[in-house]
């Protein structure tokens, strides 16, 4: 019975840690920036890691998959349990602080494939670090499945084909696109609200200045507040999150005015995607220019959106002779819009139906 229960744990670790692993790293951009978000000033306050976010996300995802492999062949099962337990350890506290503090709303732990909210992460972890316990009990009941050296191979040639899907994906775009942006997808009816569909339930907080001291008060102990008080603030408390719509923060704005109803009725419309142009890539903004012109030739309307200020937009334009306006959207949208910096988006009428990156260019079809 122990034997069936640990081959058992030794499955069903084995074949998560890969699909988990390998839809993370069909979009290691997107996990980089759930790692960003952890290493960020209002989470643990270390953002001298934030640079190196992707690079980090990548070994975490490529281990991920590999220690997955490593398990189910029983090749160095002592390492690869321990190294299994460490890094659920880690997994499982970064969940739990995520759910505690309500800090990160989703740890990206099945990239944009699966969305769970933080109570939901930390549950999957505590049942993976369940099943890895019975494997690190019964590590003697580990037995390889194959020689030392077929072992050898199989476990180098994982490794050797996650870093070649993970440079492949990085250099062109997810194989499989999970995000609601994806080719198809209709931007309208991404932002609808289904007609009875949960609303949030918020407070309003307002703060005052009692005896140099800020206090909270809720509508209900307004009364209560002392003579004297200063008014300080007014924020709003969400009690129960209503239902959001997989398109939101979506917006074409320029001068104060947003654009999308107009732009989402263009029946052929090119948008250059660069959420933040002092991060782009020179090599792919020096394409876009001549893109502009061979798009206008064939009657498309072409514009840029990025989260960029005035000074960024206007360097940007006389560095790459670029002839075409800038409308502004948040720059979370924006990447989840598309991972390369920049990028080419077509729409018809609202609807997506090509995304390249800056190096498929060439496989535009105007």
């Amino acid at each position: 019975m122990k034997n069936i229960i640990t081959q058992f744990s030794r499955l069903f670790v084995g074949v998560l840690f890969i699909i988990s692993g390998l839809i993370k790293l069909n979009d290691p951009v997107g996990f980089s920036y759930k790692l960003a978000e952890y290493f960020s000033e209002p989470v643990f306050n270390i953002p001298f890691l934030e640079p190196l976010a992707l690079g980090l996300a990548l070994f975490l995802v490529i281990l991920e998959i590999v220690l997955g492999v490593m398990l189910l062949i029983g090749y160095k099962s002592k390492i690869t349990i321990w190294s299994l337990l460490i890094l659920i350890i880690l997994f499982t506290f970064l969940t739990f602080y995520s759910a505690y503090f309500d800090v990160v709303k989703d740890c990206g732990c099945f990239g944009d494939a699966l969305h769970l909210t933080p109570w939901q992460s930390f549950s999957k972890d505590i049942v993976l670090l369940f099943f890895i316990l019975i494997l690190f009990i019964n590590k003697e009941l580990i037995k390889p499945l194959f020689s030392n050296s077929i072992q050898n191979v199989i476990t180098y040639v994982s490794i050797i084909l996650c870093v070649f899907m993970g440079v492949w994906v990085l250099n062109h775009l997810p194989i499989k696109d999970f995000r609601p942006y994806k080719i198809g997808s209709n931007i309208e009816k991404g932002m609808e609200i289904p007609e009875g569909a949960p609303q949030s339930v918020v407070e309003m907080i307002f703060i005052y200045n009692v005896n140099g001291v800020n206090k909270e008060y809720t509508e209900k102990d307004l009364m209560a507040i002392p003579e004297g008080a200063t008014f300080v603030d007014r924020k709003d408390k969400v009690i129960t999150e209503g239902y959001v719509p997989p398109i939101h923060d979506f917006t074409m704005e320029k001068d104060g005015e947003d654009h999308k109803d107009q732009f989402l009725k263009e029946p052929k419309l090119m948008i250059f995607v660069t959420y933040d142009l002092t991060l782009s890539d020179p090599s792919g903004m020096e394409k876009l220019e001549k893109l502009n012109e061979e798009a206008k030739a064939k009657g498309y309307k072409v514009i840029a959106m990025t989260a960029s200020g005035q000074d960024e937009i206007a360097a940007a334009k006389k560095q790459y002779k670029l002839n075409v306006d800038f409308y502004f959207c948040d720059a979370i949208t924006l990447k989840t819009i598309e991972r390369a910096n920049p990028s080419i988006v077509i729409l018809n009428e609202g609807t997506v139906i090509q995304k390249v990156h800056y190096n498929d260019i060439k496989d535009l079809k105007l």
